[in-house]
């Protein structure tokens, strides 16, 4: 039985990664629409002139596009498809910023220091976006 190499090892990695990423994103999406859509009203800036719900209604749907782009494109275009997920993460932080600024409480951040340590994470959403869909080139 042979030993899996260190390459074999961290594609198996970003495969998974990519695949909890999207699942994540999908899930995301789908409560967006459904049982979460008070939750996710809470993350979209007071000072945004657009309707509240629209604007959960429309990213939840971007959110279930793009989950989906992340578990069926096939691998020539995955670090597109990262790109794209990894600038909505960064697309979607002022709405982040604005639930800390604004102190509006949402998904158990009921404090300043919860909704700060928030902001934290999504340069983590940012480069797992990236890492999970890049394609290592065969060796020959």
């Amino acid at each position: 039985m042979s030993r899996p190499t260190s390459a074999s090892t961290a594609g198996l990695a970003r495969h998974l990664g990519r695949i909890t990423l999207g699942s994540f994103l999908g899930f995301a999406g789908v409560s967006h629409l459904t049982f979460a859509r008070k939750e996710f009203e809470a993350q979209v800036p007071g000072w945004m002139p657009v309707d509240t719900d629209a604007v959960v209604v429309v990213s939840g749907i971007v959110e279930i596009v793009l989950g989906l782009a992340l578990l069926l494109t096939p691998a020539s275009l995955r670090p597109k498809v990262g790109w794209v997920v990894a600038i909505f993460f960064v697309a979607i932080f002022p709405g982040n910023i604005a639930q800390y600024v604004e102190a509006k409480d949402g998904f158990g951040l009921d404090t300043d220091q919860k909704r700060l340590g928030r902001l934290f994470f999504q340069p983590v959403l940012v480069l797992w976006a990236w890492w999970s869909t890049r394609v290592r080139p065969a060796r020959g």
